[in-house]
């Protein structure tokens, strides 16, 4: 059962931080003029990617592991949609990342801000990833 807790800890984890870039840091940061946003964004993007990626194959891996101990489907369920962060982040949010990385924050403008607005928008899907996760994780906990 401790490899489930844990994995559920870990996609807990994950989506906390995840609903919080979205529901306080994105918005708190829209509220800066063009330069400051992006030159908020990159660190912070930075910061936040070494510890996702960390929560997201601690809590495979331990979901994995609590699935082939213990068979319940609410184990493998969690432990896939928090390895479907990989591929959405790989094939949807890297390519705006990379472009947001390029530009100079003393170039930022219209076209960073809306970069911006369009990864909000798309680190929403790995905020909903997490909570379905989650999700998935606790019925492997109750059953």
């Amino acid at each position: 059962m401790i490899l489930g807790q844990l994995a559920f800890f870990a996609a807990a984890l994950f989506t906390g931080a995840a609903f919080y870039i979205n529901a306080v840091e994105q918005p708190a940061r829209l509220g800066l003029d063009d330069h400051a946003l992006l030159a908020q964004w990159k660190p912070s993007y930075k910061r936040a990617t070494a510890m996702q990626v960390s929560l997201v194959l601690v809590s495979f891996v331990f979901g994995f592991a609590a699935w082939i101990r213990m068979d319940n489907p609410g184990w493998i369920v969690g432990a896939l949609l928090m390895l479907a962060n990989i591929p959405v982040t790989l094939r949807l949010i890297l390519p705006v990342n990379k472009r947001l990385m390029a530009i100079d924050p003393a170039e930022a403008g219209p076209e960073s801000r809306a970069l911006i607005l369009r990864w909000g928008s798309l680190h929403a899907i790995r905020t909903g990833l997490g909570l379905a996760a989650s999700t998935a994780y606790a019925t492997g906990l109750l059953a």
